[in-house]
């Protein structure tokens, strides 16, 4: 508890004026530079307890039952917690704001100061794809795309125009197919999320879109100390036996990398 562990990631080298040598001429040496975030490991958990009582006169295994529930509210928390990692104001501090059908607003103090006023489109993305690749230079997440996760509302605006690329029109025998995959436009792979509780379906007063966010390589970072799993203790509360419990307890921390 409140140990943290460093993240090192490395910047970009810097490109020469020429790279080319000539016979004699020894070989430029550049130096690194690295970045560094620091990961505070927290623990987490969150239990529950049934009676034997409950478990001897039930129709069903309530044990059972409670280890399901237990485990989809764990994947809950840690779904939470890392879409948090991607939204932290500290960090993240570049933001998109659509402000019309094909233009919009990058706002770049970390906090969004024009209210969006129409839904993602096409356009959008392009604006998006170029600012990523060539203003800030962000490597992509994989090969030459990177990836988005979307609430359900902006995701709508995508898919509503005519060159939305659905998955079968992209992906071929042996690629990766990313879990919750909807779709690409330009060089980014669209991740739709239904839990408004980690990416909302609104942003801000906006009334036309929700939350999402496009990242490359290294755009999160989450560290275990403990693998997350279930833990049941037959004799909570000391009460003789009578009354158990079961919970889910990991270690861990979660954070971006980007400076």
């Amino acid at each position: 508890m409140g140990e943290t562990v460093n993240i090192m990631s490395v910047n970009e080298l810097a490109d020469p004026t020429s790279a080319q040598l000539n016979e004699n001429t020894r070989i430029p040496i550049d130096r690194v530079t690295f970045n560094n975030r620091a990961l505070t490991i927290v623990p987490w958990g969150r239990g529950v307890e049934y009676t034997d009582l409950m478990a001897d006169l039930g129709r069903f295994d309530i044990a059972s039952i409670i280890q399901k529930a237990l485990m989809r509210q764990m994947e809950r928390a840690m779904d939470t917690a890392a879409a948090t990692a991607f939204q932290e104001a500290a960090s993240v501090l570049i933001t998109f704001i659509p402000t019309s059908a094909t233009g919009g607003t990058f706002d770049t103090d970390g906090t969004p100061s024009t209210v969006a006023t129409s839904n993602l489109t096409w356009d959008h993305i392009g604006l998006l794809a170029d600012y990523l690749t060539g203003t800030i230079h962000v490597p992509p997440y994989e090969g030459e795309h990177y990836v988005g996760i979307s609430s359900r509302r902006t995701m709508r605006g995508l898919k509503q125009d005519n060159l939305w690329q659905s998955v079968a029109l992209y992906l071929r025998q042996g690629d990766l197919f990313y879990r919750g995959e909807v779709g690409m436009t330009e060089n980014i792979r669209w991740v739709e999320c239904h839990r408004e509780g980690a990416v909302s379906n609104t942003a801000g007063t906006s009334t036309v879109l929700g939350n999402a966010f496009v990242f490359g390589d290294e755009g999160v970072a989450r560290v275990e100390a403990e693998a997350p799993h279930l833990r049941a203790d037959p004799n909570y509360q000391s009460d003789f036996g009578r009354v158990h419990a079961a919970a889910w307890w990991p270690h861990e921390g979660l954070c971006p990398l980007a400076a």
